[in-house]
């Protein structure tokens, strides 16, 4: 079925694609949902509001578009080892934490939870969610105790570059080693699938 905000014989334009999604996302970290508009997105991408709206009938149709596209990279598919495996969804995180405004954005979207809660409901199942369940899977590869909550120990490592990046410093580049390195030392690396019950290395 031909979407009826696009003229037949029309093609759409990538790179116009592209700078909309871009000065969307922009405008979402830096001035919040309620103060974004498509006229402003319009102005800001170089285009029209009737180019927007055959894209995007409504601003909460291309904020939804704009989490769709925050993932800059994809995480990697695997790694010599379980812990290089989790080193690695770690490092990816960070780097598109510095590449896209994804934490101010998350703002904005948290500050509007009560009003449009499905925006944060779809950044928490296909940013969030996706992330937590690779991380997850690399961790329960590795030699750890089978009475390690995984839950809990995913939502430490996630957590704590949220938890960094609100301080002076911010995140630092290795972060991604230190804070695995805290609850998974570097000596325990394995790529043989967890089975040892003593407790985690201190």
């Amino acid at each position: 079925m031909n979407d009826p905000r696009t003229k037949p014989g029309r093609p759409r334009n990538p790179a116009l694609d592209l700078a909309i999604l871009s000065a969307a996302a922009r405008q979402l970290g830096e001035l919040g949902y309620a103060r974004m508009s498509l006229e402003s997105v319009a102005a800001a991408a170089g285009t029209t509001v009737p180019s927007l709206r055959r894209r995007y009938r409504n601003k909460a149709e291309l904020v939804a578009a704009v989490i769709g596209s925050l993932r800059v990279e994809d995480p990697p598919a695997g790694a010599p080892s379980p812990r290089a495996h989790a080193l690695a969804i770690l490092e990816n995180f960070h780097s598109n934490l510095r590449a896209i405004p994804a934490l101010a954005v998350l703002g904005s979207l948290l500050a509007e939870e009560e009003r449009h809660p499905e925006l944060l409901h779809l950044f928490k199942t296909r940013i969030v969610e996706p992330r937590r369940a690779l991380l997850r899977q690399a961790l329960a590869a590795g030699d750890l105790p089978d009475s390690t909550d995984l839950d809990a120990l995913t939502s430490m490592l996630i957590g704590s570059f949220y938890g960094r990046y609100v301080t002076i410093a911010g995140i630092p580049d290795d972060w991604p080693d230190r804070v695995l390195s805290a609850v998974w030392p570097h000596d325990t690396d394995t790529a043989s699938p967890r089975h040892d019950h003593s407790p985690l290395p201190r």
